[in-house]
């Protein structure tokens, strides 16, 4: 009779090991996207840097616009684990401030460091998008309702806290909030006009407060 104890190591290790496979296989896939493009990479070349199949690429991940997604997503979130980003310490920090100033300059300091990863995905997203694929193009419109849903959130709290500017409102705030946001920026100032990280975030803290604080404040 197997011992229970060998099956459920067994199936932990095999678990371990499909866990481990899919890393290296989104690991390879965002390296390829930031360096030469969605349309650049193929599968065989994902499978070639990850070391791996070109099979086992579809079935540990799958085709490229969901390695682009969970690349993509690994970077916002700086890991592979399956906790939602609102509840991640940063994020939970911010929201629990009762300090509008705290809370977009705290932002925008949390952008500065993650946009290395996040801005070149989300220009090959773009660029996929752009192309016309229609995954790629439903992938965009996707993270940026994620990205809305998140601005609103923090528009809402700036509300609470009496922060925001008179007359402005939540939705527009949310707007503006969520534009300044987009990693397209970070690749114009960073990418193309040498800016340090630390002088984009400097720029997106007085910009978020210029744009969406009440005078007093901003």
């Amino acid at each position: 009779m197997t011992d229970p104890r060998k099956r459920a190591y067994s199936s932990q290790l095999r678990t371990e090991q499909a866990r481990e496979t899919r890393r290296r296989v989104v690991a390879a896939a965002g390296e390829l996207f930031a360096e030469v493009g969605f349309g650049a990479t193929t599968i065989d070349a994902v499978a070639a840097r990850a070391g791996v199949s070109r099979k086992t690429v579809f079935t540990a991940v799958g085709g490229k616009v969901v390695l682009l997604k969970l690349a993509f997503d690994w970077a916002v979130a700086g890991d592979d684990e399956d906790v939602p980003m609102a509840d991640r310490p940063a994020i939970v920090r911010l929201r629990e401030s009762r300090d509008p100033v705290f809370v977009l300059e705290g932002y925008a300091a949390h952008l500065a460091d993650t946009m290395p990863r996040v801005a070149p995905l989300a220009a090959a997203m773009d660029a996929a998008a752009g192309a016309g694929d229609p995954e790629a193009v439903e992938l965009l419109a996707d993270v940026r309702r994620q990205r809305l849903t998140g601005m609103t959130m923090m528009a809402r709290q700036l509300d609470r806290l009496g922060g925001l500017r008179p007359r402005l409102g939540v939705p527009r705030a949310a707007d503006l909030l969520w534009a300044m946001t987009d990693p397209s920026a970070y690749t114009l100032l960073v990418g193309e006009r040498g800016w340090t990280a630390a002088r984009y975030a400097e720029w997106l803290g007085r910009a978020m407060r210029a744009s969406v604080l009440r005078p007093g404040l901003a």
